[in-house]
């Protein structure tokens, strides 16, 4: 097995930082005006057993992330590379691991990273400590032991 070299042609930081700039607004905007943090575990976790009115802004919200991955499709299809050999079962089973880490760990990356370190939230500060830290430890395990070192 070979490791891809990055792919330095296709390197955008403007279009990187403007979408995070928009993930960080639309994540102030719905604790601001809405009071609610824009983790995505913790939105469709809670649309299990809300009241009508909390299911109401979680669907749209939800309906939201599909809806912009979908005009992504249609308008730039080149950025959805399928290079992963996986069967359905696998990703189904994957993501369901997700999942139940997120619920263990008290949220996402998404909440704790973009919504918790910005509150000075100490709990979020631990959780990306260990989602970094682990990540890292990961990447080296795979690079270093399962692909026999960088190529």
């Amino acid at each position: 097995m070979s490791i891809r070299e990055p792919d330095i042609e296709n390197f955008t930081p403007l279009a990187s930082t403007l979408g995070g700039v928009l993930i960080g607004l639309a994540a102030a905007t719905l604790l601001l005006f809405n009071g609610r943090i824009a983790g995505i575990s913790g939105v469709l976790g809670g649309l299990f057993g809300a009241q009508s009115g909390d299911r109401t802004w979680r669907l749209s919200f939800l309906a939201g992330l599909l809806a912009g991955g979908m005009a992504l499709l249609a308008f730039a299809p080149q950025v959805y590379v399928d290079t992963l050999q996986l069967p359905l079962w696998a990703l189904g089973i994957s993501g369901l691991l997700v999942g139940v880490g997120t619920r263990m760990g008290g949220g996402c990356t998404s909440g704790h990273g973009v919504c918790g370190l910005p509150r000075l939230s100490k709990r979020s500060f631990a959780a990306v400590g260990l989602f970094m830290s682990s990540g890292g430890v990961a990447a080296w395990v795979t690079m270093n032991w399962v692909l026999g070192g960088a190529a």
